[in-house]
């Protein structure tokens, strides 16, 4: 038989120290909350831990986050991936500080901009104490064990829904329900992880199906994936010395409002040196640098990486000082471009002959 109160007792014991959550017995800040669910999304909570600090440090509530220009948030998210969720975040802030605060329902929660079903569950149940079960990864693997839940995700999403809904209707889970979520959250993320679930000190084991049928380290199953497609680019580093010549990317769409390097298209097919060149921001004497390699969602992206010195930055953007990089709202794959550019060249492979890199736009 599962029993709540014993994962909540087991959570009054063992629960994480992170930073947006509330001290025992204290109230949660749904800003806090929601920030933190918002950074979460496709993220670990180790890496969004010194981002939330830094954000929260140059934001504090939503009112200064709904009053900041929308390029300062860009910036401040830079390195976090997902950038529409920037987007979403500062229009949502704006929403809530037009309206005097967060609603403290799943329903107004879920009006937002950029706050989905899952978001406007944990919020509310963890900021507000709605008797609601969001369901992150880490629930979607402890439902599915403790229910055994064989069928491969995401086909099994309603099923596992379902059952991390019954677990959520127990009265004790009801009693505390920010508590609940909370436990559900650290459980999966400390002991019901996704290899080697240390099932031995689990306080739900006596109700585990899935551990009295042997299969709960496999679950939950999921359907292969199919192979991301590979893409193709250049981008062209082009300085004076002292400046470095970037251009904003369009406000919507894959990295919507970021800065970047000039480049090409990303496109299936890889771009030959003189295809690249004729997209490069002036005619210079540009060598190939390096390559870069990043992955997106859904698809992979290979970067071909030229760097040119001018006396003088001609070409359409905006000029940024070579040595501040830090403070401009560039995307990881922006700041690995970057990197190559200094990186020292990588040896030939032996036998092989040295490949020649100079080139010039024209």
């Amino acid at each position: 038989m599962l029993r709540p109160a014993d994962l909540l007792a087991w959570y009054d014991r063992h629960r994480r120290d992170l930073p947006w959550r509330a001290r025992a017995g204290g109230t949660a800040d749904p800003y806090r909350v929601w920030l933190s669910e918002i950074m979460l999304q496709q993220t670990t909570v180790a890496t969004v831990a010194p981002y939330y600090e830094r954000f929260l440090a140059r934001f504090p509530d939503v009112a200064a986050l709904a009053a900041a220009p929308e390029e300062a948030v860009m910036h401040a998210w830079a390195g976090l991936g997902y950038y529409a969720r920037a987007r979403n975040l500062h229009a949502c802030a704006r929403a809530v500080a037009g309206q005097g605060g967060f609603p403290c329902d799943v329903e107004g929660l879920r009006a937002l901009p950029g706050i989905g079903p899952y978001t406007a569950a944990a919020v509310a149940a963890i900021a507000f104490g709605v008797p609601v079960v969001p369901v992150d990864g880490n629930v979607e693997r402890v439902a599915a064990r403790l229910f055994a839940i064989a069928a491969p995700l995401p086909g099994a999403k309603p099923l596992i829904a379902a059952a991390a809904a019954r677990l959520g209707a127990d009265a004790a889970a009801r009693a505390r329900p920010s508590d609940f979520a909370q436990a559900l959250f650290d459980l999966g993320a400390t002991v019901c992880t996704p290899a080697a679930p240390a099932c031995g000190v689990c306080p739900l084991l006596a109700g585990c199906a899935g551990r009295r049928q042997g299969i709960a380290a496999e679950l939950p199953r999921k359907a292969p994936k199919p192979a991301r497609p590979l893409r193709h680019g250049a981008h062209f580093w082009l300085t004076d010395g002292r400046c470095v010549l970037l251009r904003r990317r369009p406000p919507r769409g894959l990295l919507g409002g970021m800065s970047e390097l000039p480049g090409t298209p990303w496109r299936a097919e890889r771009w030959s040196t003189a295809e690249a060149l004729v997209h490069a921001p002036m005619q210079a004497a540009w060598r190939e640098v390096g390559e870069v390699r990043h992955g997106f969602t859904h698809f992979e992206l290979h970067l071909a990486v030229f760097s040119a010195r001018v006396a003088r930055i001609e070409g359409e953007g905006f000029l940024h000082p070579a040595d501040a990089l830090a403070a401009a709202a560039l995307p990881s794959v922006m700041r690995k471009c970057a990197a190559a550019v200094s990186a020292p060249p990588a040896a030939p492979a032996r036998g092989s002959p040295r490949a020649g890199r100079a080139g010039r736009a024209g």
